[in-house]
Parts: structure tokens; sequence; C-alpha cells
């Protein structure tokens, strides 16, 4: 068979996805399994993999699996802990005093506190964050969704403290081949290292100033009485100047300070910003907006987890600064855990894995309960339950309500995460072939030619969608990129950046992404449609990302130290 055959063929699982969901709007509880057998045959079959690798790969998707599911409970239990405690209601209450107008809502909760939970944590924790707070506040479930996926876009690179950069792109390299060659040319890693990440930051700067108005119209448009995009554009001046809040300090911080904190530091630059602007009306049009009232709402709006009023009925108040304080500890432990060497070693500490699983080389998979996001949710919500003075059974019902809504969400995961590492693990096989992600990534190299730096986040973001993680595309395709960059004589630093660029974006559809948020607002089920509404925003940041690429390349003539010697 062809190579370009071979990579048609490596594309067939994504397509098939696409068609299932997206075009005869399947549950993905039905359609990844067939998505997985379809992936595992490929593999076997074409790529010649072992039937022993192909079921460590899965073993290992199962492990991973475990992980995400720990995350989606903690983010649900600490929902319920506050519906439970009066918390959500004295929320809601302390949002009056802001503003009524649910697009600023959407601002400061999905847009700005999510991008401070994705700085801090990553891991897909702002969409589960963000979109259940979204549903205590009055939004519908799908528009929770949809508003949490577009979070993931401009602060994923620097998502988790840095991780995808640090991790990803650094791995990724050929860091100490390219560090000879720099020592050559009286450069250095770290000089090159520091021209990706902050061309990076500038990129996702220049598109994420838009981020924000393309939220709001989306949720008019699709969710709003009158089905609007006029109603979300004249909020033109305040969206824009929320975008401008968060982009500028999250560019000096990647270009000044370095890849760990430039989403943390413009998420709260911008709510510092931005919540006093609200509250004295800066920019704001005359009309306030809301969606139509619950009662008119269609059903596929609506998931299985309700905030009534009524379910806090007869409690004692509690003040909007103690209901607010969860989120507060959430985001200080999260950061706390991942910037203190010695208790991040002591969460690390508590470790369950599987080295080598089934004697595969390179295939392991382990849990890490009290590091990943999961376990320092439950940490809150324990700490939650005394500053509420929760009783015993109060808490014993928000934990049954959790593990209820978890159950759907496990069983389309166990699906769709082994089939990602099967395409993931392909690269060791018996035909002496690429992995089946490289394979698509060269099929669209060879198929556009110079134009082919536009189509570099495009090529991230199908890294990101198959995998569901920025990192892991970086970690994929990066040395790819670089090495693209050298065929076409452009900077491989710019390269480099275009492929973490889109590969942030390409978070906005990753299947395993919709699935985990969907979960959180009980909406499993109906992970197309949320689909089909944020490939618009993923368009938008692909086409602007390739452009700016282009443009950095062609028209100013960008450059790095190692242009000539790539080539």
């Amino acid at each position: 068979m062809s190579q370009t055959l071979l990579s048609i063929l490596a594309f067939v699982p994504l397509v098939l996805a696409g068609v299932l969901l997206i075009g005869f709007r399947w549950p993905a509880k039905y359609a990844m399994p067939v998505v997985f057998l379809l992936t595992a045959i490929i593999g076997l079959t074409a790529w010649d993999m072992s039937f022993n690798r192909v079921l460590a790969s899965s073993l290992q998707g199962l492990v991973l699996t475990a992980a995400i599911l720990w995350i989606i409970f903690g983010a649900i239990l600490l929902l319920n802990t506050l519906k439970h405690s009066g918390g959500i209601a004295a929320i809601r209450r302390g949002f009056a005093t802001i503003t009524p107008d649910r697009r600023v809502q959407a601002l400061i909760v999905a847009w700005l506190f999510g991008c401070f939970i994705e700085g801090a944590s990553g891991f897909g924790t702002p969409a589960a964050v963000a979109a259940p707070l979204l549903v205590a506040l009055g939004f519908p479930a799908l528009a929770a969704v949809v508003l949490g996926m577009m979070v993931q876009s401009t602060p994923v690179s620097f998502g988790a403290v840095g991780t995808p950069i640090l991790v990803g792109v650094a791995g990724g390299l050929d860091q100490a081949g390219m560090s000879a060659q720099l020592a050559t040319l009286g450069s250095s890693w770290e000089v090159f290292f520091h021209l990706i990440f902050s061309r990076v930051a500038i990129t996702h700067g220049l598109i994420g100033i838009f981020m924000p108005l393309i939220m709001l119209s989306i949720m008019t448009r699709f969710f709003g009485k009158n089905q609007s995009w006029k109603e979300g554009l004249e909020m033109a001046p305040f969206a824009i100047f929320t975008g401008l809040a968060f982009v500028i300090p999250y560019i000096a911080a990647g270009v000044f300070l370095g890849p760990e904190f430039p989403s943390m530091i413009g998420a709260m630059v911008g709510l510092a910003i931005v919540i006093p602007a609200a509250k004295a009306g800066f920019l704001l049009p005359k009309t306030t907006w809301d969606f139509a009232p619950a009662s008119e709402w269609p059903a596929e709006w609506m998931g299985k987890i309700e905030m009534k009023l009524e379910d806090i009925a007869g409690k004692t108040p509690i003040s909007v600064r103690m209901a607010w304080a969860p989120y507060v500890l959430l985001a200080i432990f999260l950061v706390a855990s991942r910037v203190f060497p010695e208790l991040k070693a002591a969460l690390l500490s508590v470790s369950i894995g599987w080295i080598d699983i089934l004697g595969e080389t390179g295939i392991s998979g382990k849990l890490e309960p009290l590091y990943l996001p999961g376990g320092i949710l439950c940490m809150v919500v324990l700490v939650t339950a005394l500053l509420h003075r929760m009783r015993l059974s109060e808490l014993g019902a928000a934990i049954n309500e959790s593990s209820r809504t978890l159950l759907g969400a496990g069983f389309v995961l166990i699906f769709t995460i082994p089939m990602v590492r099967i395409l993931i693990n392909s690269g060791v096989n018996g035909a002496d072939l690429v992995s089946m992600p490289v394979a698509m990534a060269q099929l669209v190299a060879d198929s556009v030619g110079g134009v082919y730096p536009f189509f570099a986040p495009a090529v991230g973001a199908l890294g990101a969608f198959i995998a569901g993680s920025n990192t892991v595309s970086n970690l994929m395709l990066s040395q790819f990129q670089f090495n693209a960059a050298g065929l076409l004589g452009v900077s491989g630093a710019m390269m480099v950046a275009a492929q973490s660029v889109g590969a942030a974006a390409g978070n906005m559809i990753a299947i395993h992404n919709v699935v985990a948020a969907s979960a959180t607002v009980g909406l499993l089920g109906r992970e197309g449609i949320t689909l089909r509404k944020t490939i618009l925003p993923t368009l938008y940041y692909l086409v602007a990302a390739g452009s700016i690429t282009m443009i950095a390349m062609y028209g100013m003539g960008i450059s790095d130290p190692l242009m000539q010697a790539a080539g």
C-alpha cells in the first residue's frame, strides 16, 4: 500500500467519529466503541502493530480514563457540595450585585475565571469547573458546555503552569541535537526556546482579543430568545475590552517571565479590571440580556443536573464571600501544588502505576490521585464542608449525586481514550511506518507545499483533536513541524509556535474533552451538538493563526538561529 493511501487510512477513524457524532448525531456512547474497534483493526492490519501492543495501548488508555474520571468527579462533587451547603444560592445573589446581564456573567465566569483555572491546572479542568458553575447561575446546560469548551483555546498553551510548552514542546524536540547546533552558531537552547514560547504568547494574544466577543455571539445566536448574532455583537466594546484586559498582561508574562504564568497572570489582571468596570457599567449597552424562561428551553439544552433554589430552602444564608471561598481555595491549592517543589513531591509520592504494560516498552500509565486536580478538588470539598458547617447527611447526598453522574462518562471514555492511545503508540510496528498522527501530518504537508505554514496550526489541532491534549499534540508533532520548516527554509521556532497555538485550539473540538465537560452537567449523549457549535471558533482560531504564521514568515521574514542549520 502506498504512503498516501496509508495516510488517508489513518484519517478514517477520525472521519468516522465526525460523521457519526456530527452528521448522524449519534451519542458518543454508541459512536466511540465503533471508532475504537476500527482503529484497532487498522492498527493490527495496515500498521502491523502486534496484538500485545494494541492491548497494552488500550490498557494504558483505561489508566488515563481513570485519571480523567477522577477530575470530573471532583468538579461535580464541589458543585453538588455547594448546592447542598447553600453556596450556589449565594453565588447567584452575588452576580446580581455586579450585573444581571448573562453576557457579562459569561465573560467573568467562563472566560476570565476559566482562563485562570486553565493556567493553574489544565487537564480540561476549566470546562469541568466553569460549566457546572454556569448551570448553577441559571445558564442552559448545553450553553454552559459550549462556553466551557471555548475557554480551551487562548490560555491552553500555558495551562497547567506551562506544561504544554515545558513538557510538550521541550520534550517533543531533539533538544540535545539542537543545543549542539546552536552552540556552533553562538546561540543556545534557552534562547531558541524563548523564541518559541514568546511567539506562542504573541500569536495567541492577537487572536484571543476577539475570543470573548465570539463566545458571546455564539451564545446569543444559538441560545438566545431571538437567536440573534446582533445581541452578542452589541457587546463588542466591552467584550474586546475584556479580551485586551486579559491578553496584554498575558503577552507580557509570556515574553518577559516565561511559560509558567501567562494564563494565570492574564486572568488575575483581567478579573481585577473587568469586574469593577462591569459594576460601573463601563462600555456596557443600555439593554440587559437574559435567556428565555427555562420552561421555554428545548429539551436538548437541559442537563440532568439541576440547581433549583428550593434545593437549599430553609438553610441559613451563606455570605457571597464565603460561597466563593472554595473556588479561591481551589485556585490557591492548584497553584501551590504546581509551584512549590516540596508540596508537589509530597502529592506525587502517592502514585498507582503500571510500567511497560504487558512488557511493551514505552507504554506505561499512572494515576496520581492527590496531585491530579480531582484530588485537590476533593480536598477543597472537605474544607468547604467545614467552612459551610455542613451535616454529614448533606455531604453524603453530594457524594451520592456526583457518583451517579460519573457512570455515563466512564462508559464513553473507556473507548475514547484507548482509541487515542492506539493511534499515538502506532509508531512501533512491523511495517516500519511512522505513527498514524505523523502520517496524517505528512499527508497535509505534502499536499500543500510552500503554503504549509498556513496549515501548521491545523496539524497541531489535529493532534489535539486525536489526543485531547495540547501537551500530547506537541510531543507528537513538534519535531515534525520543525523539520517541515527546515525543508521550506522558514523559521523553525515560528513553525513550532504555530503547532502549539493550533494544538490549543484543537482542544475545543477534542471528543473526550467534550464528553468530560458534558458529564459535569449531566448532558451526555449530545456531544455532536456541542461539536457543531465549537467548530466555528476553532475555524476562526486556525485561520487566524495560519494567517499570522504566513505573515510572520513570508511578510515579515521572521527568522531564528537554526533556519540555515535546519535546512
